[in-house]
């Protein structure tokens, strides 16, 4: 296994201490933890990307494993994020449905008899950015709030989530009705 892969992997790995540092709050600055563990785990998601162009790595087990990581770091935080009522669950429900879709896709794809392989698109690149992104801005606003009391009181922490959650779920949408048109063969058996 090559080192891009093996940084794939290890953004698996760290969802479950992501998770646990959310969701303790007996943990002495857990979301400070779980947000470090976070942007290290979506660092990898760069570095492997990078490595893997530059030295002529890619691989279809890498093709499939970066946006399986990226699926489920992501869905772990914003499932936590909804636990913790930091945001709308239909936000969190709009935006795992379409990496089920997504995902359902790329095995049709995988399984057809000319085994294409779905790379991640721009659209999708931008939607996975936009949510790690928020993710981030989001729990560093709370960070601050419960942490640190960095904020005052009437900090509009709740809008501001909100409003990146929108704007994440709309990415989502259109990333995932871009995927559906251009593969939508796949389904149908016609080229």
């Amino acid at each position: 296994m090559n080192l891009p892969n093996k940084l794939t992997l290890a953004r698996i790995i760290a969802v479950p201490f992501y998770v646990i540092c959310m969701l303790r709050s007996d943990i002495p600055l857990n979301y400070l933890w779980a947000l470090i563990i976070f942007v290290l785990a979506s660092l990898t998601d760069l570095i492997d990307g990078k490595i893997a162009r530059r030295q002529g790595l890619v691989t279809d087990l890498g093709k499939f494993l970066d946006p399986l990581a990226d699926k489920i770091l992501v869905s772990s935080a914003l499932i936590c994020m909804a636990d913790l009522h930091w945001c709308y669950s239909f936000t969190v429900i709009i935006i795992i449905a379409r990496e089920f879709i997504v995902s359902g896709l790329r095995l049709i794809a995988a399984g057809n008899r000319d085994h294409v392989v779905i790379a991640a698109g721009i659209w999708g690149k931008m939607k996975t950015a936009a949510t790690m992104g928020s993710i981030c801005i989001i729990t560093a606003m709370y960070i601050f709030s419960v942490n640190f009391s960095l904020l005052p009181a009437d900090f509009p922490i709740r809008q501001i989530s909100e409003i990146l959650m929108y704007i994440c779920t709309l990415l989502t949408i259109i990333s995932g009705g871009i995927y559906l048109k251009k593969y939508w063969h796949l389904f149908t058996g016609s080229k």
